[in-house]
């Protein structure tokens, strides 16, 4: 659960608001039985606040080294509506990478493991003692070979 506006909000309803192609705007309201509505056009009769949407996927990728040692396994910390994560996992296939997903809005014990490493977004890759904090090819490569697998 993730705060929104001082509203707790799951992070699936923040990856369903922002998954459209085109940006749109996201409107909080209240009606008169005291029921919180989110939605993309206000109403005129209501007074309504507009949200800022902060997506929780890393937008580039770094690298750190990790609290957990995986050996030569590669670990991944992923999110359903998340599409880097979709892009690691195409790519493990892909190249016939074995691989161990954690989705942390659907395992606890994910999102406890998750925590400890203190990350802030999706992707998480682990493999042996390196972090890779989103995806991209290249670097996964790199982290790959430095973590001595290839």
């Amino acid at each position: 659960m993730k705060k929104c506006l001082g509203a707790v909000v799951p992070l699936s309803l923040i990856g369903l608001l922002v998954t459209s192609a085109a940006p749109a705007d996201i409107y909080r309201w209240t009606d008169a039985n005291g029921k919180v509505h989110f939605t993309d056009k206000p109403p005129v009769d209501q007074q309504t606040e507009k949200v800022e949407v902060r997506v929780n996927t890393y937008e580039s990728v770094s690298y750190d080294t990790s609290i957990f040692d995986t050996g030569k396994k590669v670990v991944l910390y992923s999110a359903s509506w998340c599409g880097y994560c979709k892009k690691a996992k195409q790519y493990f296939r892909s190249n016939n990478i074995a691989f161990t997903e954690y989705d942390i809005e659907k395992s606890a014990k994910a999102k406890r493991e998750y925590d400890r490493l203190g990350a802030r977004g999706v992707p998480v890759i682990l493999v042996g003692k390196q972090r890779m904090n989103g995806f991209s090819e290249k670097g996964f490569e790199r982290l790959y070979a430095r973590a001595g697998v290839q």
